[in-house]
């Protein structure tokens, strides 16, 4: 089936040529109200990114994602490879959420908050127009000879690029091992972790790559997300949005003559300038309806706007606004499918709220040794071995800890170490024990004991754990 003529730029994307070679995008340096707006937002995101790793609430770091030790913090809460499912459902509940936002804004995200789009327009791109120019300065100097100045430029830019991915580099890892241990990795010297060290330089060399080359491919060929707004995307979703039926008129669209009256000649407000297609990062022409490439970046409003101002006409020709409002000018509305999100995301986050609340500080974990069965000793006494393992998720220690029997009469003794012991901070303590229980006390050949982990006298966890003894046949 052949593509429809007004549509044949789906065929392809903008950032490959016909020819299927690397099609270079120098955007035009933005400005306006959204572009402003855009600065606070990612500057502060940038500050709490950055910072982040370092921060702490109740000595736990705000955010670290260790995946080799399997240990997590996020906001300050530690999850622990015991609290697999809450880490789990944290992650579904940011899951659902990306979704309903895309579903109702599009792919708003990716021009907002997305690291990518804030590290690449608002630091890389900046750094480039400080130093080669804007657009029509760098055309210039990518098609000049390689003379001193270009040179120069090009060496500089590079050299501060590769800098700044070295430092976020060091974030990265910073969320990956900790901040205190990078900190302390740094004063130690980089020789003296070469296991750090070797990750360290792949990640530079991984950032180097994406934001001096690959740049806004990443948005538009790599990131499944982009991928997934032909999915989540109806036309109620918001999304930066050309006004075709305002820009084209019954006439089309037409260049810009002064004292001329284009609504008399059927012409729309577009007076095809082409500054919305010079403005984008990712080099696509919004006038051609929503695209994958489109990354919801505001560039193309503010130029615009700017355009519309200086031949007096109204702004919004170019806006945030759906299909729907465009088409039948219909406003923003909750849809059913939204209200399914809604409802989804609103369920999790009480869950794991609830659960949140009910998560001891300390888990303790008592199992039979593998392959023991009981001991029949003298006085009808029955004796099973045990191991146990206490987890201690807070950032002190827990001092005074012993372990009693609570469900039965009987004795609980630990092995190689006194029957009261500390638990570091954020740290593990496990052992073997023996418990001994009067056959008497028994009801048959699995019986179910409760253990009471206590820190002096206060009982701080419990436990279950399945004692054999001698079959009963009456």
């Amino acid at each position: 089936m052949e593509t429809p003529e007004n549509e044949i730029f789906r065929d392809s994307i903008s950032t490959i040529t016909e020819e299927g070679k690397r099609a270079w995008v120098y955007p035009k340096k933005p400005s306006g109200r959204y572009y402003d707006k855009r600065k606070l937002v990612s500057y502060g995101l940038l500050a709490f990114l950055l910072a982040s790793p370092f921060l702490k609430i109740g000595g736990n770091q705000f955010l670290m994602f260790n995946v080799l030790e399997r240990r997590f913090n996020i906001f300050g809460f530690p999850f622990w490879p015991q609290d697999f499912h809450l880490f789990v459902i944290s992650m579904i509940i940011g899951v659902v959420f990306i979704t309903l936002f895309t579903v109702a804004f599009g792919r708003i995200f990716c021009g907002w908050i997305c690291p990518q789009t804030i590290f690449m327009e608002m630091v890389f791109r900046r750094i480039e127009y400080w130093i080669e120019g804007d657009r029509n300065k760098q055309r210039k100097l990518a098609r000049q000879k390689w003379d001193a100045e270009k040179i120069r430029k090009k060496g500089l830019k590079l050299l501060i690029f590769l800098i700044i991915s070295f430092l976020i580099a060091n974030v990265f890892l910073a969320y990956l091992i900790g901040g205190d241990r990078l900190l302390e990795y740094i004063a130690e010297g980089p020789f003296s972790h070469m296991g750090t060290l070797i990750p360290l330089v792949i990640f530079t060399a991984v950032f180097y790559f994406v934001f001096a080359w690959f740049r806004e491919q990443v948005c538009v060929i790599a990131c499944p997300y982009g991928r997934l707004q032909g999915v989540l995307l109806d036309t109620k979703s918001v999304v930066v949005a050309y006004d075709y039926k305002r820009g084209e008129g019954t006439n089309g669209r037409k260049k810009f003559r002064k004292n001329e009256d284009r609504q008399a000649l059927g012409h729309g407000d577009c007076i095809d300038c082409l500054q919305c297609v010079h403005v984008c990062p990712t080099g696509i022409d919004i006038r051609n309806g929503t695209q994958l490439e489109c990354v919801n970046c505001t560039a193309c409003i503010d130029e615009c706007d700017h355009i519309m101002e200086n031949i007096n006409l109204p702004k919004g020709l170019i806006r945030y606004a759906s299909e729907e409002n465009i088409k039948n000018n219909v406003k923003f509305r909750l849809t059913a499918r939204m209200k399914g999100y809604i409802a989804v995301l609103t369920i999790l986050i009480g869950i794991l709220t609830g659960m949140l609340f009910l998560r001891n500080e300390v888990e303790a974990n008592v199992l039979r040794l593998p392959g023991q069965l009981y001991e029949h000793k003298e006085d009808n006494i029955i004796s099973n071995v045990f191991t146990y393992k206490l987890v201690n998720k807070t950032t002190g220690d827990i001092e005074d800890v012993t372990l009693k029997l609570m469900s039965h009469k009987g004795t609980l003794k630990l092995v190689a170490t006194s029957n009261d012991f500390t638990v570091p901070k954020q740290g593990i303590a496990e052992g073997t024990l023996f418990i001994e229980i009067n056959n008497s006390a028994l009801t048959g050949d699995r019986n179910k004991i409760k253990i009471g982990v206590f820190a002096g006298d206060k009982l701080i966890e419990t436990c279950t754990a399945n004692f054999l003894g001698p079959r009963s046949y009456k």
